[in-house]
């Protein structure tokens, strides 16, 4: 428990600041680190595109240079996405552009009430020196674009 007395400007910011919070088995294991800007000032789409970006990136972290990140459809047989792009469309889509397990580009568009992310290991391509990391492309294109605004 927090025993800081915090001013009335403090509070107020606490309150519309996002938190995150996560339990796990494993005592060595690293959470996303929180946005830090209020959530009042995006868009449903724009603060679950960027909140994904935070687990895609924290997921690349825990994996060796065999693997790449990918997404496993929910729901239904479709399968698995490598992840190659990321998307929103403000108020309410974001989207998720890849391609399956046969090679054929593939592209999710879905609706934020609606959305639904696992995040799978996969081998990296066979003719790949190094595995594609998108976590950390979208956060640096991220940040650009926030250092622009």
């Amino acid at each position: 428990m927090d025993d800081k007395i915090r001013t009335t400007a403090e509070a107020v910011e606490g309150d519309a600041l996002p938190r995150l919070n996560e339990v796990h088995t494993d005592p060595d294991h690293k959470c996303p680190e929180p946005i830090k800007a209020p959530a009042a000032q995006k868009s449903p789409a724009q603060w679950a595109y960027e909140r994904i970006i935070l687990y895609i990136q924290n997921f690349e972290k825990q994996l060796d240079n065999a693997h790449e990140v990918a997404m496993g459809f929910t729901g239904g047989d479709a399968g698995v996405l490598r992840i190659e792009g990321m998307g929103y469309y403000d108020p309410d889509i974001v989207t998720f552009y890849g391609s399956d397990a046969s090679g054929a580009k593939t592209q999710l568009v879905q609706h934020v009430s609606q959305l639904s992310v696992l995040l799978r290991a996969l081998p990296k391509e066979v003719d790949q020196a190094e595995p594609n990391r998108i976590g950390f492309r979208l956060a640096k294109a991220l940040e650009e674009d926030e250092a622009g605004s």
